[in-house]
């Protein structure tokens, strides 16, 4: 098989055990870039999942081994081919895969599409492409105009919506980014949608002031957060040191994928996954089951109940009970539609629930001239933003100038702290009037104030 005129078929594959073969076909799952283990070498390691036009076959399974995390294949999109050249097959047990040496193997990448175009996107530096290649490639992207490519099933594929601390899932979703948010820290951020659940907080009042507004340690560009959706929370992703650079290898913005084994964790009540060494991403259609089924959920949802979040929906009318405010019969918008607005001001009707206060005791709110400047943390499933809260408009949120005892007990209710001895507090859903002002540069997230206006608490 060192002749490259001949690519075996992978249903052949497991007949040629230790066999150095060439194999060519549509890389359907590949791995998150990784450190290997076991090896003596400081090599990165990438599983790829490959299938051919020999139906019978099932897919595939590719180890690239490569000292330079820059060279390992990296996927640019659905349905795209890959020329393996002199790669061993190896069998474990019942398992048939094949191994990419960097010693003695190559490779290339190929626009799956149909195109008399023949020049590789990535290559490995050994490969040289040749005029026989071309008919095989040519083979390739005509069987993919009408084969359907199985989207890899599972049952433990969960929505956003459903997702539990410490728990390993599947999730089918929209890459929307790529990022370096620190030194050698990348972050995905990808959506589906759908909410993730409210989280619980700690009741200790010291620690009502503190609670941070991002996982990532700055805020994001504007230019990122401005191509975020503003129905469905973007989901933060972690990306370990050991993936290496994780933007020289994520080429899938913009596309839907499933990627299997995230591990969702909390941090600062905030929801984040984890990237882990089991980790494979699966390229899906546009038309897929699993894509069609996020996009006419997200239909219904808008259709039904608008910008409201999903996990407010059973409580409606509590929320009414909670706030009111000057514009009931406006439409609401999330958190994200106030940090995506282009405009110097607006006004926007959310609901949202109080998470921190800033002072976090009563006593401080007051002044010689009355409610002082407030500080507040609001969020809803889209972002999380510090409001103020001041002179006639904290007046009117508090209905006056109750007593210590009576605001305090307000500011409970709103914190959702417990009246027992729960260790635990759950903010309830509320509705409140907010006011956008950029006092800079338009569109600088940094100079954004918001304000509490025209809501009045009625507990």
């Amino acid at each position: 098989m060192s002749d490259r005129r001949c690519m075996m078929p992978l249903r052949d594959v497991k007949d040629h055990p230790k066999r150095k073969v060439n194999l060519i076909g549509i890389v359907v799952e590949f791995s998150i870039p990784r450190m290997s283990e076991g090896t003596v070498f400081a090599d990165y390691c990438t599983i790829l999942k490959v299938i051919d036009r020999s139906q019978q076959s099932p897919e595939l399974s590719v180890n690239v081994f490569i000292d330079d995390v820059h060279q390992l294949p990296h996927i640019r999109s659905r349905r795209d081919i890959i020329l393996l050249s002199c790669v061993r097959i190896e069998r474990h047990k019942q398992d048939v895969y094949a191994v990419f040496n960097k010693s003695f193997s190559s490779f290339a990448l190929f626009d799956g599409k149909c195109s008399s175009v023949f020049s590789p996107y990535q290559t490995s530096p050994a490969f040289c492409l040749l005029d026989s290649d071309k008919p095989f490639i040519t083979c390739l992207r005509n069987w993919c105009l009408t084969f359907q490519l199985d989207p890899g099933i599972s049952p433990y594929v969960v929505s956003l919506n459903d997702i539990k601390e410490r728990e390993y899932v599947d999730l089918v979703c929209k890459v929307l980014g790529v990022c370096e948010v620190s030194s050698n820290e990348w972050m995905l951020f990808i959506w589906d949608g759908t909410d993730v659940p409210p989280l619980s907080f700690n009741t200790k009042l010291e620690e009502h002031s503190s609670t941070r507004l991002q996982i990532e340690s700055v805020p994001l560009p504007t230019n990122v957060i401005s191509n975020f959706p503003c129905v469905g929370t973007v989901l933060r992703v972690i990306a370990d040191q050991a993936f290496g650079k994780l933007g020289y290898h994520f080429h899938s913005i913009g596309q839907w994928v499933r990627i299997r084994n995230v591990l969702f964790e909390v941090d600062s009540g905030l929801w984040k996954g984890f990237l882990t060494c089991a980790s494979k991403v699966r390229l899906l259609s546009e038309n897929d089951n699993s894509v069609a089924e996020c996009k006419r959920n997200l239909t219904e949802r808008l259709s039904r109940s608008g910008r409201v979040p999903m996990s407010s929906y059973h409580v409606s009318n509590f929320i009414t009970v909670l706030t009111l405010t000057d514009y009931e019969s406006t439409k609401f918008a999330t958190l994200m539609d106030l940090l995506t607005f282009s405009k110097d001001k607006g006004r926007f009707k959310c609901i949202v629930r109080v998470v921190a206060i800033c002072p976090s005791q009563v006593k401080d709110f007051w002044s010689p001239a009355g409610l002082s400047r407030i500080r507040v943390t609001l969020e809803d499933p889209t972002a999380r933003i510090h409001a103020l809260l001041c002179g006639e408009d904290a007046e009117l949120f508090f209905g006056g100038y109750p007593s210590a005892s009576v605001l305090a007990a307000k500011m409970n209710k709103l914190l959702g702290v417990p009246g027992n001895d729960d260790s635990t507090r759950n903010p309830p859903w509320i509705q409140c009037c907010l006011e956008l002002h950029l006092p800079n540069e338009a569109g600088a997230l940094g100079a954004r104030h918001y304000h509490i206006r025209f809501t009045n608490l009625v507990l």
